[in-house]
């Protein structure tokens, strides 16, 4: 399909009846090109239609169209996606030139830097108490005068030191009682948001280990610009909160098998950005890619086994690699 003729001041139009949104929500995608396509969660506006019969939508394209894109020649215009468990019904879908309204949608331009909460199926019923509980860990350390030495900040590769890469963290890490700030599916905005409501309020850490961006390219395939603006921010937030915490920014780490995937090269492209926010005085980069692909750049499933979160034998290089650097900043605070 050429879809050209709706992206300027178009829709995509259609009837929907959610029936069971109870543990479901509802993403809409878009197809922009050879192995490309957009997508726009719908999570909690499609639960709340639940139940409340037919309802005609029309979203705007705009909400799908990204700078660069080809919808010249689309072999799947549309998708209707959950990773939930419910019952939705779609009927007369159509691309129209001309929308009268439409529902809103987030600019892709600026939502990496646009703090929010992670809205997906599987993270609905539990992101909010993770968060709560991080918030009750640091009143915690601060009533029993434990002071957080050390935290780590970012999605779920940083979450797992709690899965697979706990026996490692207590070797490495549970004498600086350190504060694990990994949650998984989050993207940049997620992890603004959290810092911008109490995550790393009143706990004065001597360093602070910062990796995040692999979800805003592996979910969305954003621009690596957009990616590295919203790790900017993070940086800023921390700077701004804990004024005398060294930083330790680590590069994404790679993922796909081949060096040649487009994920992988999205997020050599962020790191490329990324490198030169280090100032040597209050931000440091890292990056250990090498240390955990093969001689030929591939990547191992015996560190990696899904080819994206390390196993144990993953978290113990990262810790390895990771040591001479973490400690030189433990002792300059």
């Amino acid at each position: 399909m050429d879809l050209w003729p709706s992206i300027a001041d178009g829709a995509v139009e259609f009837d929907l009846e959610a029936v069971d949104m109870a543990r479901a929500g509802l993403t809409f995608v878009v197809g922009c090109g050879a192995d490309c396509e957009r997508k726009l969660a719908w999570v909690v506006p499609s639960r709340a239609l639940a139940g409340k019969g037919w309802q005609h939508l029309a979203i705007p394209m705009r909400c799908f169209a990204h700078e660069g894109d080809d919808f010249g020649a689309v072999t799947r215009a549309f998708r209707l996606d959950s990773s939930g468990t419910g019952e939705a019904a779609i009927a007369n879908l159509r691309f129209v030139r001309h929308a009268r309204g439409g529902i809103a949608c987030p600019d892709y331009r600026t939502e990496s830097v646009t703090p929010r909460p992670l809205e997906q199926v599987w993270s609905m019923d539990w992101w909010i108490p993770r968060h709560e509980e991080k918030l009750a860990k640091i009143r915690e350390s601060a009533a029993t005068g434990k002071p957080v030495d050390l935290v780590f900040i970012g999605d779920s590769i940083t979450h797992n030191w709690e899965k697979d890469g706990q026996a490692v963290w207590t070797r490495h890490y549970a004498k600086y009682n350190a504060l694990d700030l990994g949650f998984g599916g989050d993207h940049t905005e997620n992890v603004l948001w959290r810092l911008q409501h109490g995550e790393i309020d009143g706990i004065h850490p001597r360093v602070a280990v910062v990796m995040i961006g692999t979800n805003n390219t592996g979910d969305r395939q954003e621009d690596p610009r957009s990616t590295a603006a919203g790790v900017r921010r993070i940086l800023d937030e921390i700077r701004g909160r804990l004024p005398d915490t060294r930083i330790l920014l680590l590069a994404v780490f790679p993922r796909d098998e081949q060096p040649t995937g487009a994920l992988r090269r999205l997020n050599d492209r962020v790191n490329a950005i990324i490198s030169g926010y280090a100032d040597g005085e209050h931000v440091f980069f890292l990056d250990i890619g090498h240390d955990l692909t093969n001689a030929d750049g591939t990547l191992s499933r015996d560190v990696m086994p899904d080819l994206l979160h390390p196993n144990e034998k993953g978290y113990e290089i990262w810790a390895r690699r990771m040591e001479p650097t973490l400690l030189q900043l433990l002792a300059r605070t």
